[in-house]
């Protein structure tokens, strides 16, 4: 199995015992010299296959860690979310490997001088995945990586290491190991992992933890992609039809029970449509959970330490005039809980940005909502904070999505819908700010985990000669000058 064993804490056996690996990794890449498209096709449908062929042993993994975790949800976003990618890049790589041509300086192109692009293979990418969707988030990028040419090694989150563990298994089965490597452990693996000379380093996760991330790349000035998160905000127009963007609002919010980068974090909407507003969030989730206890489609939350963070989220909220109002339509107690973590679907009315629910990532099921009397307060606001992952509008105003099109900057944007945006393999996914640096997906992701070299081929003719390039300088130089310069 191409594992670290956990039991390994020794910061220097480990970094040892990684170095190793990727010191293989590199050798081997450069032997082979030409990745060519078949190699790459082969390497991408080999993962393709492992995936389908471990599916359920994936999905038992992701309920095994998440306490609770519905079956379809896992088989639509991990294991469907991580096929789609590589089922792309084997149709797509041959066509992303062509080079590209480009004009040449005038008059080099006309006496036969030729520019090109030639994307070449990095070498070895590292990966951080994250433990939400853990599965996706690790094949996903890794399908962009493998049709790009490169190697892998890759660090799951120590939060889910059910899945962790099958997923070394799956990454033994597809690949060998100076192809793919995986290495499960706790903090300082990834703390060692993040120190590795990689040739690039894409790690997905919180802000906090990116900082030191990007510190410890930085050291061997290894670039990175840094996949991050935020609040994203949801901006209902008076324009809006409120029943269909509450259904597809909280769609968003409640599936995996908020623990998704893209979820939306807060709402502005009408001060007139307030009320409007909330009764439709409660029919919504009503329609989706009418019991959520023992409901095998509501997700419970990872762990004891991100459920104890929302919980006193709520606390907060409701001690600085926040109206909490819990959306659990059989009205369950939630605090008598067998064996999971489940929180209900919860809207802090009137949220004021003094609570942390406004000033942190939520990553949970829980919705902040503000109200606005002029729709252009609502960008003003946007604009006051930092820059999130995803924005969201609902609305059927032209002129009002051209302007937050306009005046917003935010990593993606989804127009009268929430997260669809990055079930787009041919739109880049990434973030702006705080919220990341760089993006992938499909081809956008074939150009970042490539080099894109550039390539001049000079014409037969002495052009220095004619243009008066070479000492001793003359006429021809000042004439060369002079057409150069003239504006």
């Amino acid at each position: 199995m191409n594992a670290l064993e956990r039991t390994d804490t020794d910061t220097d056996a480990i970094t040892t015992s990684l170095m190793k690996v990727l010191n293989t990794q590199r050798e081997d890449y450069l032997n082979e010299g030409h990745v060519s498209a078949e190699v790459r096709i082969d390497r991408l449908r080999r993962g393709m296959t492992s995936v389908h062929r471990f599916q359920d042993k994936l999905v038992d993994a992701l309920n095994t860690d998440f306490s609770c975790r519905p079956r379809e949800l896992s088989m639509m976003t991990d294991v469907a979310g991580s096929i789609g990618p590589f089922k792309s890049a084997i149709k797509q790589v041959r066509g992303w490997m062509r080079p590209e041509k480009r004009k040449s300086m005038f008059p080099l192109g006309l006496f036969g001088g030729r520019s090109r692009i030639e994307y070449q293979p990095l070498g070895v990418v590292g990966v951080i995945s994250p433990w939400n969707f853990p599965v996706n988030l690790t094949f996903g990028p890794l399908a962009d990586i493998l049709g790009a040419g490169n190697r892998c090694m890759i660090k799951p989150s120590e939060f889910t290491p059910s899945v962790s563990d099958v997923m070394a298994e799956l990454v033994s089965d597809a690949w060998e190991e100076q192809e793919v490597a995986i290495f499960t452990g706790g903090p300082e693996v990834g703390a060692a992992f993040s120190g590795l000379p990689f040739d690039h380093l894409l790690f997905t996760g919180a802000t906090s933890i990116a900082r030191h991330i990007m510190a410890a790349a930085a050291k061997n000035l290894v670039p990175v992609t840094l996949e991050l998160g935020g609040k994203s905000p949801v901006l209902i127009s008076r324009s809006a039809d409120i029943k269909t963007s509450i259904s597809r609002i909280m769609l968003g919010k409640t599936m995996n029970a908020g623990q998704i980068c893209l979820a939306p974090d807060y709402m502005m909407v009408p001060e007139e449509k307030l009320d409007e507003v909330i009764s439709e969030i409660k029919l919504a989730v009503a329609g989706m959970y009418p019991t959520m206890l023992k409901n095998p489609e509501y997700t419970s939350v990872i762990n004891d330490r991100h459920f104890q963070r929302l919980q006193e989220n709520l606390a907060d909220a409701a001690e600085k005039g926040g109206e909490v109002i819990s959306l659990a339509p059989a009205g369950e107690d939630f605090s008598k809980q067998d064996g999971t973590r489940k929180i209900a679907p919860t809207v802090v009315k009137n949220a004021t940005d003094d609570m942390r629910i406004l000033q942190e990532e939520i990553f949970g099921p829980l919705l902040a909502i503000k109200t606005y009397k002029d729709f252009g307060e609502t960008i003003r606001y946007v604009n006051s904070q930092p820059r999130p992952l995803a924005l969201y509008y609902f609305g059927s105003d032209a002129s009002e999505e051209r302007n937050v099109l306009d005046r917003t900057t935010s990593g993606g944007v989804c127009l009268n819908d929430v997260i669809m945006h990055i079930m787009q393999e041919d739109l880049p996914f990434g973030g702006v700010g705080p919220a990341g640096m760089g993006s992938y997906h499909g081809h956008d992701g074939f150009k970042t985990f490539s080099h894109a070299k550039a390539i001049y081929k000079q014409a037969k003719i002495d052009v220095a000669g004619m243009a008066g390039m070479r000492p001793p300088y003359g006429p021809k130089t000042q004439s060369t000058i002079k057409s150069q310069i003239k504006l």
